[in-house]
């Protein structure tokens, strides 16, 4: 088993103590599943890198690898829209877990037909990936409202939703060739 391989396991195995920390009633909990979180964020970066340093890239990886992305995200985001409880926090949440969905089945689409590079991780994408897990994190730590890093985490969160929004359109764009053949 490759080392990239061992680290995205390792962050899918983080996703049930995540959740098992969010939910401990005490005044350390918030933190702590920060940390969880940050750990993972890490060892997403961490897989990636070595991946290329060490040229260990494996098929098992690269389908691996961002399923794991998406599970820690979207458990993430039910949980605060849990935790924050309004329809502020429900929205971006909603549009960023609905277009991961959307592009995760146009991507395998494309491979499908042989069209994989058309609908490659883009530079938005990334900006959009660190600002969401930045949002994640800010809103954890803190008592939802409650301060004005809850409140960054917020506003990072919407920014990522327009992001990802922008993201989605251009990963529709050039998939639409392909898409309304034969409509």
């Amino acid at each position: 088993m490759k080392i990239p391989n061992i680290l995205t396991l390792l962050r899918i195995a983080l996703i049930p103590i995540f959740v098992v920390v969010f939910y401990l009633p005490y005044e350390w909990a918030p933190m702590a599943t920060g940390i969880v979180f940050a750990i993972a964020g890490f060892t997403d970066w961490l897989d990636g890198y070595l991946a290329r340093k060490l040229d260990q890239s494996s098929p098992f990886g690269a389908f691996l690898d961002p399923v794991a992305d998406k599970l820690m995200v979207a458990i993430s985001l039910a949980l605060l829209v849990e935790s924050y409880g309004n329809l502020w926090v429900t929205i971006p949440a909603v549009v960023i877990i609905g277009r991961e969905i959307v592009i995760s089945a146009l991507r395998e689409w494309m491979a499908e037909v042989g069209k994989r590079a058309s609908v490659a991780v883009s530079y938005i994408g990334k900006v959009k990936t660190a600002l969401q897990m930045l949002a994640i994190m800010l809103m954890i730590v803190t008592e939802p409202y409650s301060s004005t890093i809850s409140w960054a985490g917020i506003v990072a969160l919407y920014l990522a939703a327009i992001l990802t929004l922008w993201s989605m359109y251009q990963y529709l764009r050039a998939a639409w060739p392909h898409l309304s053949e034969d409509m």
